[in-house]
C-alpha cells in the first residue's frame, strides 16, 4: 500500500532531550527517585512474606525471563542476538545467586 503522504520529518531536539533524559534517569543516581515501600508504586509486594518465599518466586521469574530472553535470541540475527545473548548470561548469574541464597537459607533452618 502506497502512502497518500511521506513521513513526517522528526524534531531531533525532542529526540535529544528525550535522550538526555533517558541517560539522566539510569546513569545519574541522584535524579532516581526514591523508592516506597508504601506500595504506592504499579506493583506491591505483600507484607509478612517470608524470604524463602520471595527467593523462590524470584528464582521462577527470573526463569521465565531466561526462557523469553533464549527464544529471543535464536530468532535474531547479529548484533541483537549478541545483545539478547549477554542479557541470557545475566539472567542465568542471577539465578544462581538466588538459588545460592535459597540453599544457604535452607541449611540454616536445618542447623
Amino acid at each position: 500500500m502506497i502512502k497518500d503522504s511521506p513521513n513526517p520529518p522528526l524534531d531531533s531536539s525532542q529526540f535529544q532531550v528525550s535522550a538526555h533524559q533517558a541517560i539522566n534517569h539510569y546513569l545519574n543516581p541522584s535524579s532516581k527517585p526514591e523508592p516506597s515501600g508504601n506500595g504506592t508504586g504499579l506493583f506491591a509486594v505483600r507484607e509478612g512474606l517470608d524470604a524463602e518465599t520471595l527467593l523462590i518466586n524470584a528464582s521462577e521469574d527470573l526463569a521465565s525471563v531466561q526462557a523469553l530472553a533464549n527464544h529471543l535470541a535464536f530468532e535474531i540475527d547479529g548484533n541483537p542476538r549478541s545483545v539478547a545473548l549477554g542479557i541470557c548470561r545475566m539472567l542465568e548469574g542471577i539465578q544462581l545467586m538466588v538459588e545460592k541464597t535459597l540453599n544457604l537459607n535452607e541449611s540454616r533452618l536445618q542447623r
